[in-house]
């Protein structure tokens, strides 16, 4: 495998890996607070229609990108008041909103487009374009790094950055501000934050609201930056494989990419199965290699990686003792 191949792989691994990334750190919020969200593929979904629905009509990305951002926090705050104010049970209500958004956006689409349950495709202003970065042109003839800097790093939508970028922040609001010691707190013994005289409640509907917020990213990414229009089920069990790489990273930022990374890189070589085949010598099955993600989720879940220690309190509602 040549130097160029190897970084075309790499350079659709990164495209592939940012809405797992953002699904990811979506759910790490959340599952710290201990409010598990297995809603994330429909959140997903419904901002993917929606971005990609009014990316077109108005004819800008960004009010696309408003529009999926909202879309997915109305359902994260359907989520919020099944699990927290009435004290549902969390993994039925995920369930209830991946099923709402399957076929919510087919409906609606079909009746917007009348396009079979998809959108039309989007062009120009009305999807993420790719950002040449700084001297990228210049130290594109550079041996070694000038290939890697303006083929690998410069070249991608806006909301690749923002997705890595997340992940300093992620960490840096969790283990080293008050916010993220509380929220810590709260997903381990929400009776001791209670017991101080902070909202349990109120933190636990900011960890979903920030989780709405980033599935919301992660699906106006896959309609409006990943491709160019919303299709039918286009999430694609993206939000279950987040949630299988969450538990690979035990619940930490920086394990979370790398386990993202992993799984993008898997759907990459899937992409190019003759890379398998000069590689290793043997002809592979094109469908084994699109499974090949799907698989390694079954294999996490299944307990493969090890004992991964959820938060204590996660999934259990809190009842506030009188």
């Amino acid at each position: 495998m040549d130097f160029p191949t190897i970084l075309q792989v790499l350079d659709s691994t990164i495209r592939l890996a940012t809405p797992l990334l953002l699904a990811c750190l979506a759910g790490l919020f959340s599952e710290r607070a201990g409010i598990f969200d297995i809603g994330l593929e429909g959140k997903m979904l419904i901002a993917a229609f929606f971005s990609a629905a009014i990316a077109y009509t108005t004819g800008s990305v960004w009010m696309g990108l408003l529009a999926g951002v909202a879309s997915s926090m109305v359902l994260s705050a359907l989520h919020g008041v099944a699990s927290i104010t009435f004290r549902g049970n969390q993994l039925i209500s995920g369930v209830a909103i991946n099923f709402l958004a399957a076929g919510m956006t087919v409906l609606i689409a079909q009746d917007w487009f009348s396009q079979g349950g998809r959108t039309p495709s989007l062009s120009g202003g009305a999807r993420f374009n790719a950002i040449t970065l700084p001297f990228a042109e210049a130290l594109q003839g550079v041996p070694i790094l000038g290939p890697i800097y303006h083929d690998l790093i410069s070249g991608h939508t806006i909301l690749v950055y923002v997705a890595f970028l997340m992940v300093p922040l992620t960490w840096w609001i969790l283990f080293r501000t008050r916010f993220g010691l509380r929220l810590r707190a709260v997903g381990e013994n929400p009776a001791a934050v209670d017991t101080a005289g902070v909202s349990v409640v109120g933190l636990r509907y900011a960890a979903v609201a920030i989780c709405g917020v980033l599935t919301g990213v992660a699906g106006a990414y896959l309609a409006t930056g990943l491709q160019a229009g919303f299709v039918k089920d286009m999430a694609a069990g993206r939000g279950y494989i987040a949630l299988a790489a969450l538990i690979f990273a035990k619940w930490r930022p920086w394990y979370a990419l790398m386990s993202t990374m992993l799984f993008g890189f898997l759907q990459a070589v899937a992409l190019r199965p003759d890379l398998i085949q000069n590689t290793i010598g043997i002809r592979v099955q094109v469908q084994l290699l699109d499974a090949l993600p799907y698989i390694l989720t079954v294999i996490i879940l299944a307990g493969f990686v090890g004992r991964a220690i959820p938060p204590r309190a996660g999934g259990a509602p809190y009842v506030k003792e009188r």
